[in-house]
């Protein structure tokens, strides 16, 4: 289903709050990522560094983190569990400057010297305007009330 709503004032990239990410680490035990992940939420701030168009900047990437958890071993299309593949779950507040998915993996290697030997894959699920029990909903929802001008 595709549908478009007329948006209240101002930008949709204000509206935005937090992200979900799935990050699937192949290759990485999940029993390692969990201690990683043990070590990141234990830490009070985790300094990492990153190369803006301002330069290079030092910048806490555990404050924006509101969940990190090591989901679930996924299954191949043959059925049968991939279990060197671990898999993280992800949700970030959009705060200034914004912490990404790759931020998140360097502070895994600063607190936990986790270091990927093949390239992750980083999905986002979702990304919108942050609920009062924490979760994320569209950012055009509040302009939804029935006044959708287009549905296919």
């Amino acid at each position: 289903m595709l549908d478009a709503v007329v948006a209240a004032s101002g930008s949709l990239a204000d509206r935005i709050e937090a992200s979900h990410w799935r990050i699937e680490l192949p290759e990485v035990e999940p029993a390692v990522l969990e201690a990683a992940v043990a070590a990141f939420t234990a830490a009070d701030e985790i300094q990492v560094e990153r190369m803006t168009k301002q330069g290079r900047r030092t910048f806490d990437a555990r404050a924006a983190v509101m969940r990190i958890d090591v989901a679930p071993p996924a299954e191949t299309p043959s059925g049968v569990p991939d279990s060197s593949c671990a898999i993280l779950e992800l949700v970030v507040r959009q705060v200034t400057p914004s912490v990404r998915p790759d931020d998140v993996l360097s502070g895994l290697r600063v607190v936990a010297d986790l270091v990927p030997p093949v390239s992750p894959r980083v999905i986002r699920l979702a990304q919108g305007t942050l609920t009062a029990q924490g979760a994320i909903v569209d950012p055009l929802d509040a302009d939804r009330d029935g006044a959708t001008i287009g549905e296919h």
